[in-house]
């Protein structure tokens, strides 16, 4: 069985590397399910329902968010219908929305855990606490979980991994839009990297514009920040698991570029 998890999705020009480039990889990979970041997948902030359809008609079967997850208002009027996204599960008791999910295809399924760091991001719930409480949650339903662990700091993102080893098959973090090249299997089964990487434009600073946040690094004014266009990349890590033993087998790490004539 294989699942690409898919980074940061940031604007229309993210959305765009996913509607070239998804379907050839899920063909040529033999991608059995795909789920991908999508906090900003909406003018680079939040989520609309439009571009949630959007991506789920590429080919994405779960949706997963962060800490931008409330910055576009109209989540609110679908979050709680749609089986599609999930938010952080580490949000506190009477949050919109729910953090875990699961997907069924082949008589396989495979379980979804949203989890948001607390280093540098902001006062959620423990997610190592939490985690253990979305296995419990899940492991009668389930042949697999993968769990989205949105975080800044890598320390906090290595820990989660290493805590979940053996208990989940894979562990991917997202959040800093820059994929990192220490993928791997963990000793007791688990698929990790500590960031996806970006899904969105190539010359860009985490897919914005260049302009703005080099302005406000310079000024330290408040500006707005833009999506920036051109080419674009879709960034994310490919994981083969056993469907007996529900370890990862082998990874595999996605950068393609899609060059806009």
């Amino acid at each position: 069985m294989k699942v690409f998890a898919i980074g940061d999705i940031v604007g229309r020009t993210g959305r765009r590397a996913v509607r070239e480039l998804l379907p050839q990889i899920i063909k040529t990979e033999k991608v059995d399910f795909v789920i991908a970041n999508a906090e900003n997948a909406a003018g680079g902030f939040g989520l609309t329902e439009g571009v949630m359809e959007e991506l789920l008609d590429y080919g994405i079967d779960i949706l997963t968010m962060g800490n931008h997850t409330w910055d576009n208002k109209e989540i609110f009027d679908f979050i709680d219908e749609s089986d599609k996204i999930i938010r952080p599960y580490n949000y506190p008791k009477g949050t919109p929305g729910v953090g875990i999910q699961t997907i069924e295809k082949d008589e396989f399924t495979l379980g979804v855990i949203n989890l948001i760091g607390r280093v540098y991001i902001g006062n959620y719930l423990s997610p190592f606490r939490s985690l253990d409480k979305a296995i419990q949650e899940l492991k009668e339903q389930v042949n697999a979980i993968i769990v989205d662990f949105h975080a800044e700091a890598t320390a906090e993102k290595e820990a989660l991994g290493w805590y979940s080893d053996g208990r989940v098959s894979v562990l991917v973090g997202t959040h800093t839009h820059i994929q990192t090249a220490d993928d791997r299997i963990l000793p007791e089964g688990t698929a990790y990297i500590t960031d996806l990487g970006l899904t969105g434009a190539v010359n860009s600073i985490l897919g914005m514009n260049i302009d703005e946040p080099l302005e406000r690094f310079l000024t330290q004014m408040p500006n707005r920040f833009k999506v920036a266009k051109g080419d674009t990349k879709l960034s994310g890590l490919i994981i083969e698991i056993d469907d007996k033993t529900a370890k990862a087998i082998s990874v595999k790490r996605i950068a393609r570029v899609y060059t806009v004539d």
